[in-house]
């Protein structure tokens, strides 16, 4: 179950994360799009955690 989880949170901060940086361009906001970077970033890694708990059975 936290394998689902963990993607789902990671596939929502990833996207949230794309919209940021889009408006941070359109805004000419280099902070709006550096923050947006940071999240895009931690999307990846939650996905990359619910990878790792599916390989080793939700243990982690």
């Amino acid at each position: 179950m936290g394998q689902l989880k963990d993607t789902v949170k990671g596939l929502a901060n990833e996207a949230a994360g794309n919209a940021k940086q889009v408006a941070g361009d359109v805004r000419n906001d280099p902070a709006q799009k550096a923050e947006g970077k940071m999240q895009e970033r931690k999307g990846e890694l939650q996905q990359g955690m619910g990878k790792v708990k599916g390989a080793v059975g939700d243990r982690v």
